[in-house]
């Protein structure tokens, strides 16, 4: 579930809050996804589907992100939400300052990790030396590698970082690659589904610092001074779509279908299935961000100097959500 091209110009104007357009007795709302649409976005969908934006007096433009894009589209007033990760709000913030803040987790636990054919004996993070790592050449990449690979004892210096921005999992994996960095929601699912042996290091739980928030939830903080109220019928509204994709995966699926019928349906009610009890996990409530696992992350990514300034545990806030 990464990054993808969409042709898409967003203009080079200074940062600018969104503007939330009246039509009506409704309020026009955008939120723009971090990539094409996965079961990441159902309860988006969901709420769409069921008319609980309606409810709230909203009408919502669901829209596709440039490679890359969606957090600057969303400070340039180009969107009044989006769809992004952790690692990626920490840099938005403590290096380019952007005028945007967290306000609901999607899943509630890191759900990403690295995946290679059982064929390459990659059992544990040390067993990456000697072998090629499919790497999209961040500095973000490279510290994690190197933190899980020297923590279990390895050789970071032996890990052969090949870029590799290959949309296909598996086809990097049979040809080029012998790891890369996957959801399992989405591509763990579908090798269950091609029925390809593989192993799995999930990266939340080899260290806790990596149990980072992915994906979130953002807002632009210039429409939302101005606009509060619409901001929580919005997050109120999103939060009844990913609860009804808790409670009904089947059905969810079959939402997200209709809106995306692109998508291998197998793929996706699988998938559907799996997140259903993730997207909550152990948080009090659908979207709550505890501030100290959001925090540990940003502290060890100042560490690593990949954030200019050391931000803690700001970027995010839990005020929002119903």
């Amino acid at each position: 579930m990464k990054k993808v091209l969409f042709v898409l110009c967003v203009p080079l104007v200074l940062l600018a809050g969104c503007r939330s357009e009246k039509s009506g007795n409704t309020e026009n709302v955008r939120i723009v996804l971090d990539w094409t649409p996965n079961t990441n976005h159902t309860g988006i969908y969901a709420a769409l589907e069921k008319g609980w934006f309606a409810e709230e007096g909203l009408t919502v433009d669901i829209l596709l992100p440039p490679e890359d894009g969606a957090l600057l589209m969303l400070a340039l007033g180009k969107a009044e939400f989006a769809v992004d990760f952790q690692e990626s709000l920490g840099p938005a913030i403590g290096n380019s300052s952007l005028p945007i803040t967290a306000v609901a987790a999607v899943i509630n636990h890191n759900t990403s990790g690295l995946m290679s054919l059982t064929s390459a004996g990659i059992k544990r993070p040390r067993d990456l030396e000697g072998k090629r790592f499919a790497s999209w050449e961040t500095p973000l990449v490279t510290a994690v590698i190197r933190k899980i690979v020297e923590n279990d004892g390895g050789n970071f210096g032996a890990v052969t970082m090949i870029p590799n921005m290959a949309a296909d999992a598996f086809s990097a994996l049979e040809t080029d690659v012998d790891s890369i960095w996957i959801y399992y929601a989405w591509d763990g699912i579908a090798a269950e589904i091609r029925g390809t042996d593989v192993d799995y290091l999930d990266l939340g739980t080899i260290d806790p610092a990596l149990d980072f928030y992915t994906p979130v939830i953002v807002i632009n903080d210039a429409w939302a001074a101005v606009h509060p109220e619409t901001a929580r019928r919005f997050i109120k509204a999103l939060s009844r779509g990913y609860v009804f994709a808790m409670e009904n995966p089947g059905e969810a699926a079959e939402i997200l279908l209709k809106y995306a019928p692109e998508l291998d349906g197998e793929l996706v009610r699988r998938s559907q299935a799996w997140l259903a009890s993730r997207y909550q996990g152990d948080a009090p409530r659908w979207g709550e961000v505890d501030p100290l696992r959001w925090e540990a992350f940003f502290r060890w990514m100042h560490s690593q100097e990949l954030l200019e300034k050391d931000i803690g545990g700001g970027g995010f806030t839990n005020e929002y959500l119903p």
